[in-house]
Parts: C-alpha cells; structure tokens; sequence
C-alpha cells in the first residue's frame, strides 16, 4: 500500500517529465522534429540549460528535497517561459501521439517501481528516450503510409498540372501571384501559406488538394541538400521555377554555392516540361531551361504599386499593380511566364496582373489612424528589407521602423540593413536580443528602442507613433530566435 510519500513523489515524477517532455517537443516542433537541429543549431541554448538540464541534474542531486525545487521554481519558470512565447506548441496529432506515450511510459515504469518496489527513485531519462524513439519510429511508419497515399492521389488525376516553385527570396509572394494569374482561366491550387516541407506538402495532397483541381502551385524550401530532391520526387512536376537564390540560411547550407545546387535540385522531374530560373542561379542551357530576371524594363516603384514593362511573344506590354516592391517584379515576372507556357493571351495577363493582391505580411499597405503600416514581417532576405525601407524614404513624414534585423544571414549583411536604416528612419524599435549588441554598436538614428519583449510593442507603438507617420514591421523572429 503506498503511503503519502510515495505518492506524492510518484506525482512529482510524473509532473516533472511531463514538463520536461513538452519542453522537448515544443523545440522539436520549431526545429521541424530534428534532434540534431534542437541541439546543434538551437538560437537559445541556454534554454536547455535552465530548463532542461539543471533540473534534470537536480532530481537527482537534491533528492527528498527535489520537490520544493520542483513546485517552487522549476514548474512556475517553465509556465511563465511558455507563457512569454510568440509561437507556442501546437497541439497536432504528432504532438499528442508522443505525450500519449509518454505518460503512459512513465505511468508503466512508476506503477512498476511502486509495485516490485525495485526502484530508489522514479526514472526520468528512460521515458524520455523511449518515448522520442517511439514516437520517431510511429511517425516514420506513418509518414511512408501517408506519402504512398499522396502519390497515389497525384497519379489519379491524370490532367494534373502540377507547378513547382523554389528560390531563396519571395517563393511564397511568387507562388500566391501566380496562382492568380492562372485563376482567371484554370481551376487552381496553391499551398496555404508558407507550407513548402515535405511533410507539409504530403499532407496537403492528401487533406486538402480537391480532385477537380487542374493546377496545383506548390512551393518548396529546404534546410538540408536532398530537401528539394525529396519534394520534386513526390510530386514529378511538368513546370518549375527556381527564383532568385542568395545567401539566405546559410547557417545550414555553409555556402552559396550550396544553396545554388540545393535549389536546382527541383529540376530532376520525370515529367518536367519546362523549367523557369533567374539569372541569379545558374546560365548553364538546356532545352527545357528558359532563364529570366532581365526581362523588366521601364520600372517604376512606389507607395502607390508598380509600373514596369515586359514583352509577351515577341511584342511589349505595360504592366501595372498595386502589388509594393520592386524586388516583386522577379515573382511577377516568373507568373507572367508561365501564363504565356499554358496558353493564356497577352490582355489576360495584363489584367490578371493589374488585379493582384497583396501577400499577407509581405509589403501589405494598411492605411489606418492617419498613418500608413508597411507590414513586411513575413520577409526575412536583404533585397526584401531593403526595398521596404527605400519604400519608406519616398514619404515624407516620420518615418518607423520595426526590426529583428536579418535572421540566418550574415553580420555584414545586417551592417548593410543598419546603414540604409541610418539614411531613412527616425526611430527605429529593435525586437529580440538576436542582433541587439550589433544595432547598438551601429545605430546612429534619433531614437532607438530595444524591446526584448514583443507584448510591449502596441503599447510602445501608441507611444512613439503618430498621425502622419509611415511604420515599416521589417522580418519578424519568433522569441526563441
């Protein structure tokens, strides 16, 4: 019969690698379930330490006295840590498979241990490990089901033209325009959002991709060589673009020339018609390979949209959009291609163009309280950010901007960022501790403000702001970047 004791401690335990375990999936959530990238490439590692590690030694260390440890400090940190995070653990099928296993790990090893009363102290690590490789191996034996399940969808519809996009800059903004174009003569699906994994795509096909769709936009993203390879071999597209490629997340690729062979990796279709790559990838030819990026002439680029030309068969046409960004002609002009590819006449496009909106968080122009918002949150690459920010100096009031800075770039392209920030911006509200030490270094604006904590930001936005200024939100980091 257990006394007090024993059962209070059997609840510690089983509280404590509960806490330990959501931890650990909360990471592996953001890190796309790879433990090497939780432990190698982690933005904060000192989380681990404070929350993971030293409480694990002190189970063990403190002993009796674990428990006031436990209630008193470890638990109410993990709460509040939780609490303070802008991209929280979402609760998918995948989660509540390892959470499953692992109370019910830890619920057999205590009733165990209370039972044979084998045990000097309930164990933490064993459901650990086993319930991280349980839940890999059920995951992996779904994943193959749930990819053999997608190609025999794709396989089944035989009119399917499927349109593959990969790039380093603007493949979600391109995916979206031409997605649009081609809705105005074809019945058209795209990826939702900024899905472009593996995993994500299977899982559109398979839930969410309707039959009598006659072209499926897809986009594609990669953090390892084999990515793109891995995606272009599920879906065998007829049409891919490759848009333009620099050194964006180069913490994973090492170098440029990397990232160049990673994204061309799209290309090896055995169903591949034509192929669509910006002159920043490669002028390597081949028969099915049409190159672009050069082909816009007469640009203009303001607060109010677009105006740039291009020719169509042969002859010139003006284009015009409310869509903001330069840097957006590149997509633009990538849809514009294909349209022409699948048949559509010249004053289609030139409509369908016209009529583009925006991409959500992408250069999206809100006007409201007598100040215009520039919400660019959603780009994270220099050309982007830059645009956004010569986009502010045409206005002539004050001028704001909200940073994080670049993320997975390099120290020198931020310096690039901070300089033209320097020439624009009247104050500049710095998010996150990632790049805090170099803006401090580098900043030379009227007013800087460093805000680690982004639930502040409407209450220091309402502050600082007013009727007449222009507020640029230039990439956003989630916290635990």
């Amino acid at each position: 019969m257990m006394d007090y004791a024993q059962i209070f401690a059997f609840l510690t335990n089983l509280l404590f690698v509960m806490t330990l375990g959501w931890y650990l999936i909360t990471n592996l959530q953001w890190y796309d379930y790879k433990i090497e990238r939780v432990i190698l490439r982690h933005h904060k590692t000192w989380w681990h330490i404070v929350y993971f590690i030293i409480p694990f030694i002190a189970y063990y260390a403190t002993g009796k006295f674990f428990a006031i440890f436990f209630y008193f400090a470890v638990l109410p940190s993990m709460i509040m840590w939780h609490r303070k995070l802008d991209k929280k653990l979402v609760l998918t099928w995948r989660v509540k498979r390892f959470l499953i296993l692992l109370v019910s790990l830890t619920l057999f090893q205590d009733i165990l241990c209370t039972l044979k009363a084998a045990c000097v102290i309930y164990g933490v690590f064993m459901p650990l490990v086993i319930s991280y490789i349980g839940s890999w191996a059920i995951e992996k034996f779904l994943f193959e089901a749930y990819k053999r399940q997608a190609k025999t969808k794709i396989a089944s519809m035989k009119d399917l033209t499927i349109i593959c996009v990969t790039g380093s800059y603007g493949k979600t903004s391109m995916k979206n325009f031409i997605a649009q174009v081609l809705s105005n003569r074809f019945k058209v699906y795209a990826t939702p959002r900024s899905v472009n994994t593996l995993g994500g795509i299977i899982r559109d096909v398979n839930e969410s991709l309707p039959e009598q769709t006659q072209v499926y936009v897809c986009e594609a993203g990669a953090r390892e060589v084999g990515d793109i390879y891995a995606i272009a071999q599920l879906l065998n597209p007829q049409i891919v673009v490759v848009g333009k490629v620099g050194p964006q997340h180069l913490e994973y690729f090492k170098t440029l020339d990397r990232i160049k062979r990673t994204k061309l990796e799209i290309i090896h279709s055995n169903r591949l018609k034509k192929a669509f790559i910006h002159t920043s990838v490669t002028d390597e030819p081949h028969e099915k390979v049409t190159f672009f990026g050069d082909d816009i002439r007469n640009l203009t680029a303001t607060l109010d949209g677009i105006d740039f030309d291009t020719d169509i068969n042969g002859e010139t046409h003006h284009f015009h959009t409310l869509v903001l960004g330069a840097f957006q002609t590149i997509n633009i002009n990538a849809a514009i291609l294909i349209a022409v590819e699948m048949g559509m006449k010249s004053d289609e496009i030139v409509s369908a163009v016209e009529n583009l909106k925006s991409v959500e968080h992408r250069l999206e122009r809100i006007d409201a309280g007598g100040k215009i918002i520039l919400d660019d949150g959603y780009n994270g690459n220099i050309d982007g950010m830059l645009e956004g920010v010569r986009l502010c100096s045409l206005h002539e009031g004050r001028k704001v901007i909200v940073t994080p800075g670049l993320v997975e770039s390099t120290e020198e392209l931020n310096s690039e960022l901070i300089r033209a920030i320097n020439n624009v911006f009247d104050i500049v509200i710095v998010t996150g501790h990632l790049n805090r030490q170099q803006f401090e270094r580098e900043l030379s604006v009227h007013q800087t403000i460093m805000l680690g904590d982004k639930s502040q930001m409407v209450k220091v936005l309402g502050e600082v702001t007013r009727a007449g200024d222009i507020i640029l939100f230039a990439n956003d980091a989630p916290n635990f970047i």
